[in-house]
């Protein structure tokens, strides 16, 4: 479990902190949601140190190279993890993205919303960002609801490198207050 102090922000409900190989468990079981495969991708992670390696080198690599990262999603009362929410800097897009999964058992609660305007509030106040940019594929409505309802703009079609189908690019400017 994630130590209090790695914590960047939380809401009434939700505490959102850095993730750590401590959450290798709660990290096999979300990438391995069938949801999660369908849009956001296989990962290959089958095993809990596949989960282990896939923290170390995607968020927990990303906290050390640019300061950021996706965070993990805790229940405040029982500090029970739900989901991930954060900010992923990707070579081919100008400005960091937000991304997010929840567990299927935890969707339609408002979570991803709640931890979404935490995360952009800590982009803007924390981390001084004045813009951040959502992909998403143009077939997950759920996820087009969220960014919408948050403020984002659609910017154009894109295709990440080494995929064939072209995705959804939103941006939102940010200016301190991201309800």
């Amino acid at each position: 479990m994630t130590q209090d102090n790695d914590q960047i922000a939380s809401t009434k409900r939700l505490s959102i902190s850095r993730l750590s190989v401590a959450d290798a468990s709660f990290i096999l079981k979300l990438l391995n949601e069938p949801s999660f495969i369908q849009f956001i991708g296989d990962r290959e992670v089958r095993t809990e140190d596949d989960a282990r390696k896939y923290l170390a080198e995607g968020p927990l690599n990303s906290y050390e190279k640019n300061g950021f990262g996706l965070f993990r999603v805790s229940s405040v009362g029982t500090h029970d993890p739900l989901g991930i929410c954060g900010l992923v800097k990707r070579s081919e897009l100008p400005h960091p993205d937000l991304g997010f999964a929840f567990l299927q058992t935890q969707w339609s609660n408002g979570y991803a919303l709640e931890s979404s305007r935490a995360v952009l509030q800590y982009a803007a106040s924390e981390l001084d960002f004045l813009r951040v940019i959502a992909i998403v594929n143009a077939d997950n409505s759920a996820s087009i609801r969220l960014i919408d309802k948050l403020g984002f703009n659609f910017e154009k079609m894109v295709r990440m490198t080494g995929e064939t189908e072209e995705i959804c690019q939103y941006t939102i400017a940010l200016q301190g207050d991201c309800r």
